[in-house]
């Protein structure tokens, strides 16, 4: 079998893309999804996202974490609106499915716009917070965040007996500004450090709003490893968030073929 791929990376959270609008990746194993997701033994990535084709809706997203499972990813999403504009899909204004539900999101050359799903609840716990951006995610904010070892703590609490089963994203996230933070973040699913998370640079972002109480709409830049991103939301007298977007770069790396 030859897997014809395209690699898309949106601020370093990198991903393998196949174009599945007829089918022909249907039934892909999932142990074969983890072979080419191995930096050494495959092609690499954090993910794999098929474009699939969906009845009434520009196309679906079928996402895959590096180990297989299966969740929502933000910058995944924006990657797959750049890729799916190469697959003859009009994504200056476009609507596709998730498996949290359906999405719109806007191209403008690199940048991509999605629309997030709204945030009904948070839960804080002492200085920590549990919300869910389309995957669950924990944040704690710190006052230095180059002191801190996102892995050794991201496994402290993605391990610990409240998160084994279901698992749990993990962000530490630090004031730059009064309308900037500094972001690192524990992934589930690919289980070490990755260069960028959108879901959890939007997670971050809400929480910074309601750390300073900011309602109504508002932008927060949010720098990860691999780069900058930008979260705006509109936050409710009740608490709930709306108008939530991802804006940031979606970029295409390379392309080609290997024989599995």
């Amino acid at each position: 079998m030859i897997i014809q791929f395209e690699k898309y990376q949106g601020t370093g959270n990198d991903f393998v893309m196949l174009n599945n609008l007829d089918g022909r990746y249907d039934k892909l194993p999932v142990d074969l999804i983890v072979k080419l997701c191995d930096r050494r033994f495959g092609i690499g990535a954090d993910g794999l996202i098929k474009i699939n084709k969906h009845s009434s809706l520009d196309f679906e997203m079928d996402y895959y974490n590096s180990d297989g499972s299966k969740s929502f990813c933000g910058n995944g999403a924006r990657c797959a609106v750049a890729y799916a504009g190469t697959l003859g899909k009009d994504v200056s204004f476009t609507r596709f499915m998730a498996i949290d539900g359906e999405h719109t999101a806007a191209s403008s050359g690199e940048s991509i716009c999605l629309d997030m799903l709204p945030v009904n609840s948070v839960n804080q716990i002492d200085s920590d917070f549990i919300l869910n951006t389309g995957s669950p995610h924990f944040v704690r904010y710190v006052a230095d965040l180059a002191s801190e070892n996102i892995v050794e703590f991201g496994k402290q609490i993605r391990y610990s007996d409240s998160y084994l089963a279901e698992g749990i994203n993990v962000n530490l996230a630090e004031e730059i500004t009064d309308h900037a933070i500094r972001v690192l973040t524990y992934e589930r699913g690919v289980e070490d450090e990755t260069y960028s998370c959108g879901t959890g640079a939007t997670a971050c972002a809400l929480i910074f709003g309601i750390k300073h109480g900011l309602t109504g709409m508002n932008s927060v830049d949010v720098q990860v490893k691999g780069g900058k991103l930008r979260v705006e939301f509109e936050q409710l007298v009740d608490g709930t968030f709306v108008h939530v977007r991802l804006i940031g770069p979606a970029v295409f790396v390379f392309k080609g073929e290997m024989h599995v």
